[in-house]
C-alpha cells in the first residue's frame, strides 16, 4: 500500500505554528493514525495547548513512526527470506525438470523412443 505524502499547503496551518513546531507538523502530515480532519483540528488547537502538552502528541507521533519504520524494515526482512526461498524452490524445481529431459534423451538414445520399446517388447 502506497504512503501519502501531505504537504504543508494542503492545510490550514496557523504561520506561529509553522514557526514553532516544524517537526511536529510533519509528524502529523506523515502519520497513518489521522485522517485530513484529524489534522487540520490538530492544527488549529495546537496555539492552544501547553507545552507539556506539544511535548506528548510530539512523542505519541514520533514512538509511533518509529515502532511503523521497525515493523516495516523486520516485514522486508521478512519478505527477502521468503523470496530467497522460493528463489531456490524454482532452482530445485528447474534443476529436477533438466535432469528428467536429459534423462530421457539419454533412454531414447540408448533404447529408443517408446514406439521402438513397445515395437521390441512386442517382438518377444
Amino acid at each position: 500500500m502506497a504512503k501519502i505524502h501531505y504537504n504543508w499547503v494542503d492545510f490550514n496551518i496557523p504561520t506561529e505554528i509553522i514557526k514553532k513546531h516544524k517537526n511536529l507538523i510533519d509528524l502529523v502530515l506523515n502519520t497513518e493514525s489521522m485522517d485530513n480532519e484529524e489534522r487540520q483540528y490538530w492544527f488549529e488547537i495546537m496555539s492552544s495547548m501547553t507545552v507539556e502538552q506539544i511535548d506528548r502528541l510530539f512523542d505519541i507521533l514520533d514512538t509511533e513512526r518509529k515502532k511503523l519504520l521497525e515493523l516495516e524494515k523486520k516485514y522486508q526482512e521478512e519478505i527477502k527470506q521468503l523470496n530467497e526461498k522460493q528463489l531456490i524452490e524454482w532452482q530445485e524445481f528447474q534443476a529436477k525438470k533438466s535432469r528428467e529431459k536429459i534423462m530421457k534423451e539419454e533412454w531414447a538414445e540408448k533404447w529408443g523412443d517408446a514406439e521402438d520399446i513397445l515395437a521390441w517388447l512386442d517382438d518377444l
